[in-house]
């Protein structure tokens, strides 16, 4: 049995739709003689309603829940710049999860909507995944960075992709990955819409309501899913493998990330 440890912060819905999509994986044995051994959550019961619906699904799947307060643990602790090291409290606080979570088995932890950098400690401890929406060598930040990016460069591709998780944030070896275009249909319409506007210009005049924006956000959303379904199916049945830090294929090749495109196309 390969065991999967969950980390989310449960922020939104794409965070309870990763969590049904890998569950039910498990179920359909999509992802082969798997579980998740338990889940784990940076906020707890009454900090924001869009988490509580995350306990409420996870408490309902049977599945074991560690909740743990980041915010409540940061007092008047100031946040880090995300370019810095982790101040001392963070890395102390990353102390505790791991000794909240060392009870139970994982061979891998998933970061699924995991809204904490993880410090060095706790990345080198364990073998952890993280989802970034972007291809190799694409933006690094958030979903939304990323998009906004994505239009100032007038990027013809993009992606979605797993990597490990390493001190330096979204930078770890990649794991698996997927790529589509952003140019030709639906897409060129949009992109004439906004020609000779900057991204910033963009954001200030329609912000995140741009077409652009959210056909690009919903392309790669819908990737997302069957990319963390068939990245975690090919751990369970040890098509992919790390060892000292690296990734393997079953042969024992060192690959720079499993290529899952074609595979995932026939999914969409």
């Amino acid at each position: 049995m390969y065991h999967f440890g969950w980390f989310s912060t449960g922020r939104g819905k794409g965070s309870r739709e990763l969590f049904k999509v890998a569950l039910n994986g498990i179920k359909s044995g999509q992802i082969e003689s798997a579980a998740i051994s338990y889940v784990f959550c940076n906020r707890e019961p009454g900090e924001s309603p869009e988490t509580d619906q995350f306990i409420e699904l996870v408490k309902s799947s049977g599945i074991p829940l560690i909740c743990f307060s980041y915010q409540k643990f940061k007092g008047d602790n100031p946040d880090n710049a995300v370019d810095e090291p982790l101040p001392e409290w963070r890395l102390e606080y990353d102390r505790h999860v791991m000794e909240l979570i060392k009870g139970f088995s994982s061979d891998l932890c998933v970061l699924a909507g995991y809204m904490l950098i993880v410090g060095s400690e706790m990345c080198q401890k364990y073998k952890m995944l993280n989802l970034h929406p972007a291809a190799p060598g694409g933006p690094k930040g958030t979903w939304r960075e990323v998009i906004w990016q994505l239009m100032e460069a007038r990027a013809k591709e993009t992606g979605v992709m797993m990597h490990m998780v390493t001190p330096e944030l979204d930078k770890g070896p990649v794991v698996s990955y997927c790529k589509f275009p952003i140019i030709g249909k639906p897409f060129d319409q949009y992109w004439q819409a906004v020609a000779g506007k900057t991204a910033d210009e963009i954001k200030r005049s329609q912000g995140e309501d741009n077409q652009l924006f959210k056909t690009i956000r919903e392309h790669g959303l819908k990737r997302e899913f069957p990319l963390i379904l068939s990245t975690m199916a090919a751990f369970s049945s040890g098509k992919v493998v790390i060892s000292d830090g690296l990734v393997f294929d079953s042969s024992g090749n060192k690959i720079n990330g499993y290529n899952l495109t074609e595979e995932i196309e026939k999914l969409l």
